[in-house]
C-alpha cells in the first residue's frame, strides 16, 4: 500500500510517501515541504498549499493520506492554520475518493518510536532507521510526514479489523435470530 503522510501547516506542510505494511519492509518514494510565504493572506496560502497537495497526489498516486489530527496549542493563531492546512489535505483526498485517517502525535510517536512522548529527535532518527536512510529529513515537518506515513501503514489494518467487528457486532445485535435457534 502506497501512503502520503500529511503534517499540516500553513507556512511548512510536510509530506511524505511511504511504500509497505504491517509486517513488511517500508520504502520510502519521496519526502518534501510545501511552503508559503508568511506575508501572503491566509486564503492564498491555502491555495498554495492545496496546489502542493494536489501535485503530491498526482506525482505519486497514494491509495490513502495520512493528516496528524490537530490538537489545541498555546497559539491559537498557529492551530488556525494547522487546522486550515489539515482540512485542505483532508478536501484534496476526498475529492479523489482516497481514504483518509486522523493520527494523533501521541499515536505516530508510539508506532514509531514505542513512546508516545518521543521528541522529535527521537521520530526523526526512527524514521531514518525504519526506512534506511541515510540521514534524517529535514526539516522535522517531513520527517513528521514520513513518521505518519509509517503510523497508518502499521495501523490500518488493525483498525480496519476492529471497525469490521464493530460493525458485524452491530448487525448481529440487530439481526433477528434466524428460525430454529433461540437466542441466548
Amino acid at each position: 500500500m502506497r501512503v502520503l503522510g500529511v503534517d499540516p501547516g500553513l507556512t511548512r506542510c510536510g509530506v511524505g510517501v511511504v511504500d509497505g505494511s504491517a509486517g513488511r519492509r517500508l520504502a520510502m518514494v519521496a519526502v518534501g515541504v510545501v511552503r508559503t510565504p508568511a506575508d501572503l493572506d491566509a486564503p492564498r496560502r491555502l491555495v498554495l498549499v492545496e496546489a502542493g497537495i494536489e501535485e503530491w497526489l498526482d506525482t505519486h498516486r497514494p491509495e490513502a493520506v495520512a493528516v496528524e489530527r490537530v490538537f489545541s496549542q498555546h497559539n491559537v493563531r498557529t492551530v488556525m492554520g494547522t487546522a486550515q492546512a489539515s482540512a485542505v489535505a483532508m478536501l484534496c483526498a476526498a475529492r479523489r475518493g482516497l481514504p483518509v485517517a486522523l493520527h494523533t502525535p501521541s499515536e505516530v510517536k508510539a508506532a514509531v518510536t514505542g513512546s508516545g512522548r518521543a521528541d522529535k529527535a527521537q521520530v526523526g532518527a526512527m524514521v531514518t532507521r525504519l526506512l534506511r536512510l541515510d540521514a534524517p529529513p529535514k526539516p522535522a515537518d517531513a520527517a513528521d510526514a514520513l513518521a505518519l506515513a509509517i503510523c497508518h501503514l502499521w495501523r490500518a489494518p488493525a483498525v480496519s479489523r476492529l471497525q469490521q467487528a464493530h460493525a458485524a457486532a452491530r448487525l448481529g445485535a440487530a439481526a433477528p435470530a434466524p428460525k430454529g435457534i433461540l437466542p441466548s
